[in-house]
């Protein structure tokens, strides 16, 4: 079979399964493009429509669509990737799988958030450590500290900072917040907990399958989200900016702080609910 034909087959088989998308892609189609060109490890080339997909391939392809069906398993389990900004990382079942639409962001080298590249970059709620990494390669010159409490992600994100070279410059530190972190930072990135309590019960299949510390917000999902900002003023340099996601939680945010000025920004690769704060703010 071709590697058109494998993703179209795939594709079919996707859209009469009723699954759900959201870790990477948003539909059948690009899920089974990602699947097939995961395995066979071509890139988003569509010259490679033609060529033959040896049997054991099409085989290992064969299995993954079953379990993706069956388990409703999110693709970058399956496959122990994905992309991010750009960037490859590690993934593993027990750390949320990087989707955040702060990769944006990053791409854009935060610009116009920022003057100038940051020297001190801390990421808060670090999962694996995909939004601190890419920044670091995005800015080669700046020291990050990764953080979570999560002793699983913190072994995944040394993984991905091992796989990326970037011992000498990323921090993987174990805190409970700003609890163990010392020092002031130019840029603060998180992209917390905030899911709510009503939509953690709702979530489909796939969603299940990531840690719920990694999910959950409390009741209103603003819990950890709450402390982030609250502590943020500790430790930004002057001139520094606070930048996080919050997705669906934006509207709840905006009435915890009534007079705190978010600013909301316009993503044109996606998502929802990312905020800027300067020190001042």
């Amino acid at each position: 079979m071709k590697v058109g034909e494998l993703i179209e087959a795939t594709c079919a088989r996707f859209e009469s399964a009723d699954l759900f998308y959201g870790h990477g892609t948003d539909n059948a189609w690009d899920e089974a493009v990602a699947l097939v060109w995961g395995v066979i490890g071509y890139t988003d080339d569509e010259s490679v429509f033609d060529l033959e997909v040896n049997d054991s391939a099409a085989h290992s392809i064969g299995l993954l669509v079953e379990r993706r069906i069956a388990e409703r398993l999110p693709l970058p389990y399956l496959l122990g990737e994905c992309f991010f900004a750009g960037y490859p990382f590690i993934v593993r079942p027990g750390v949320i799988i990087p989707r955040s639409p702060i990769a944006e962001l990053i791409r854009n080298q935060f610009a116009p958030w920022i003057r100038r590249p940051p020297a001190r970059v801390l990421d808060l709620c670090c999962g694996g450590g995909c939004i601190g990494i890419a920044t670091a390669l995005e800015f080669p010159e700046a020291e990050v500290v990764l953080v979570d409490i999560d002793e699983a992600a913190l072994d995944l994100a040394r993984e991905n900072v091992a796989m990326h070279r970037l011992e000498q410059r990323v921090q993987v530190v174990r805190s409970d917040l700003y609890t163990d972190v010392n020092g002031q930072f130019d840029l603060i990135l998180t992209n917390p907990p905030y899911v709510d309590a009503a939509d953690l019960r709702s979530m489909p299949a796939e969603y299940r399958h990531e840690p719920v510390l990694a999910l959950d917000g409390g009741a209103d999902g603003l819990v950890i989200v709450s402390r982030i900002i609250e502590g943020a003023t500790r430790h930004l340099n002057p001139g520094g900016v606070l930048i996080g996601e919050v997705g669906g939680s934006a509207s709840a945010l905006s009435r915890l702080f009534p007079r705190t000025a978010f600013v909301w920004v316009e993503l044109e690769w996606g998502g929802e609910g990312v905020f800027v704060l300067d020190a001042l703010q």
